[in-house]
């Protein structure tokens, strides 16, 4: 595996070809969970988890993997340590695992995680693989991370479940809405669009 080749991938994940703010996918729980940090943090581990051991998985796997099923195998395997970080948060985060509700089982059928799967992990050794899961995981969750500091923080006045603003604030209750994560998302991509890529090549699609 050539390191400026895995550089390459790595990075790109994390900027022209980043999967929130260029490819607008994963959009489900970007908009759904953002709105407390301890939450995102959390569903930004499960899926950063999931696409790195997907991928992983799915690349070692893919010569013995027909082509006529391939799909449904790629969900087999995502379901699977999909799975895990559902009884894994259900058995130490209980409470987390039930303000998330149903978004810990949506992440099977990610956009992110699929996409990786199909487009990069059947057509790359593992070790690239991984290069490319963890690249597209951080992508993910820098960028939800961003977003949860802001509506928590202007939609809660807390950060973290911690008061910051003092008892004086008035929360912006649409923030902590799910049209207040459109919003947020529409604003940060305009700032990191036209900051980070005015000078460069935008973003083309998955990386391949």
């Amino acid at each position: 595996m050539s390191g400026g080749r895995a550089g390459r991938i790595f990075w790109s994940n994390l900027g022209r070809d980043n999967p929130v703010f260029v490819q607008i996918l994963g959009i489900c729980s970007t908009l759904a969970v953002t709105n407390s940090l301890r939450n995102t943090a959390v569903m930004c581990a499960g899926l950063l988890f999931t696409v790195v051991c997907s991928n992983v998985s799915i690349s070692a796997l893919r010569r013995w993997i027909p082509g006529r099923v391939r799909m449904m195998v790629e969900v087999l395997v995502i379901a699977g340590y999909v799975i895990l970080v559902d009884v894994f948060l259900k058995a130490y985060a209980p409470d987390i695992w039930r303000q998330l509700g149903p978004y810990v089982g949506l992440i099977i059928t990610n956009c992110i995680i699929m996409g990786r799967a199909e487009a990069f992990a059947m057509n790359h050794p593992p070790g690239l693989a991984f290069v490319d899961g963890l690249g597209a995981g951080l992508g993910y969750s820098y960028v939800l991370l961003l977003m949860a500091v802001v509506r928590e923080t202007l939609g809660y006045g807390t950060l973290w479940g911690v008061p910051v603003l003092g008892a004086g604030w008035v929360n912006w209750t649409v923030l902590a809405m799910a049209p207040g994560g459109f919003f947020v998302l529409a604003l940060l991509i305009w700032c990191i669009r036209g900051f980070s890529f005015s000078r460069g090549p935008r973003g083309r699609g998955v990386a391949s």
